[in-house]
């Protein structure tokens, strides 16, 4: 009897290392998830570690796939944009990225995509069709959408979303791709969309940090300003508080404003904004993303993804030269024994992101 009952209590109890975890896990102490984490990094050189932040972009306005390819054969990514392609053809990319990476002994990817309800139909082709972001009447629409989105990107393999747009309308290049220009509509809306995505298994990003609606210029072609009072911030605060795991900074910058100015240099690259007031006074404990690193309003700045790594941004998107942002960031924590510990917190970050994915 005693024996029966001894394998039951075997059987029936959680092996530490086949516990499985979930997005919802991720603002949780765990300390069997610390452990893990601490594990899977210890696995990883300095080189592959700073790799972690690195993620480019492959599709029609990406890396050509040999380029991607020596990336990961050096383990120098932590992931993949998936930038304007088929939905066919993506998935094919996907399956032939994690066999390379798979053979080459890399932490697996976190592959992303602009599926913003405006553009998915432009960046993923036949995909399901969806409402554009400013026609949505309702937050059973928002969800919908939402879900059709994520059943979309599953079937790609793509388990990150540079979505929703909290950003208001008015400005030109958001314009559609906003909830419109009534803040509580943004904020619930996005927030519904954020539950439902995260729900499915896919990170969902609120951006584009600080605020992108009331700056007149496209960040894409110069940089841009918000002139005064930071009106969008505080449309993040009820989706920080509701559990967005990431959120993506702008290559916009501030002026007129005391407290925030940055100098005429990008949010992006700003410590005052991304450490000072997103991480700091704002407390969000997620991902931050930089906007991607090839924009105009970035790209001119001299080493723009050291200085975005320094700023606090924990994932560094589309670099123009992936291999020099990774060697100006590990050659920067050699020197500098602060900024190492800030970059091996933003690592560590990533690897439980991949354990909640159950990537890992």
């Amino acid at each position: 009897m005693r024996i029966i009952i001894l394998i039951s209590f075997v059987l029936l109890t959680p092996l530490s290392f086949g516990q499985q975890y979930e997005l919802t896990d991720f603002f949780t102490y765990d300390a069997r998830l610390e452990q893990k984490v601490d594990s899977v990094f210890e696995t990883l050189n300095d080189s592959s570690r700073v790799g972690q932040m690195i993620i480019p972009a492959a599709g029609r306005l990406g890396k050509s796939q040999e380029h991607l390819n020596s990336l990961i054969k050096r383990n120098y990514i932590g992931g993949i944009l998936l930038l304007n392609g088929t939905k066919e053809g993506f998935t094919t990319m996907v399956k032939d990225f994690n066999t390379l990476n798979k053979e080459h002994n890399g932490l697996p990817m976190l592959y992303s995509a602009d599926a913003e309800p405006s553009l998915i139909g432009y960046k993923i082709k036949n995909c399901s069709p969806v409402k554009k972001a400013n026609l949505m009447v309702s937050r059973e629409e928002v969800r919908k959408f939402a879900l059709s989105i994520c059943n979309d990107l599953k079937d790609i393999g793509i388990n990150y979303n540079y979505a929703p747009v909290v950003d208001m309308s008015p400005n030109e290049v958001i314009s559609y791709r906003a909830f419109g220009n009534d803040p509580d509509t943004a904020q619930v809306w996005s927030k519904v969309f954020i539950e439902e995505t995260q729900k499915q298994g896919i990170v969902a990003t609120a951006k584009h940090f600080p605020g992108h609606g009331y700056v007149i210029g496209d960040t894409h072609k110069k940089l841009v300003y918000i002139d005064g009072e930071m009106k969008e911030v505080k449309n993040y605060i009820p989706l920080i508080n509701a559990g967005v795991l990431s959120i993506m900074v702008a290559h916009i910058a501030v002026k007129n404003n005391p407290e925030y100015n940055t100098n005429d240099l990008p949010s992006s690259v700003s410590k005052k904004i991304v450490t000072d007031l997103l991480k700091n006074e704002m407390n969000f404990k997620g991902l931050v993303v930089t906007d991607a690193m090839n924009m105009g309003g970035v790209a001119s700045i001299p080493d723009c993804e050291l200085k975005a790594a320094q700023a606090g941004c924990d994932l560094i998107l589309m670099p123009v030269d992936e291999v020099k942002a990774l060697n100006d960031i590990h050659a920067e924590t050699v020197k500098d024994p602060q900024f190492k510990q800030q970059v091996y917190a933003s690592v560590r970050k990533i690897i439980r992101l991949k354990i909640c994915l159950g990537l890992i």
